[in-house]
């Protein structure tokens, strides 16, 4: 059985840093890509990173480029999310998610929710004006 529990959320003010932790258990995931999505009140689910945990190279969405950064420690199977410049905008409920088959190269397909096997039960980010 595969748990994805995340933390680290918050309430914070514009321009403060937040991290968010993802710990992963249950399975191999040597070869998968771990990513983070976010899904504000009344809008869909959306990209924000993902890092591939066999040679972690990494992709983030344009709206979270320069900002957040996603980095992954294997020996504890956990991924992270460092975020800087909070803007309101960023709030949100927040994400961990499993995409077993991920090959190097596909990293076109890791803005694709549907990629993904497992998700966590999120942590809330609000950041306040």
């Amino acid at each position: 059985q595969v748990h994805l529990v995340e933390s680290g959320g918050g309430l914070v003010q514009a321009g403060d840093s937040l991290r968010l932790s993802c710990a992963a258990s249950g399975r191999t995931f040597s070869r998968s890509a771990m990513g983070w999505f976010r899904q504000a009140p009344g809008k869909e689910r959306e990209f924000v990173a993902a890092i591939s945990m066999s040679d972690g190279s990494s992709y983030v969405a344009d709206s979270a480029k320069g900002r957040f950064t996603i980095s992954r420690d294997n020996a504890k199977t956990t991924v992270y999310l460092q975020m800087n410049s909070l803007k309101p905008e960023d709030t949100a409920v927040y994400y961990c998610a499993v995409y077993f088959q991920y090959y190097i190269g596909d990293y076109y397909r890791l803005p694709n929710r549907n990629e993904y096997d497992y998700w966590g039960q999120g942590t809330q980010v609000t950041v306040s004006s």
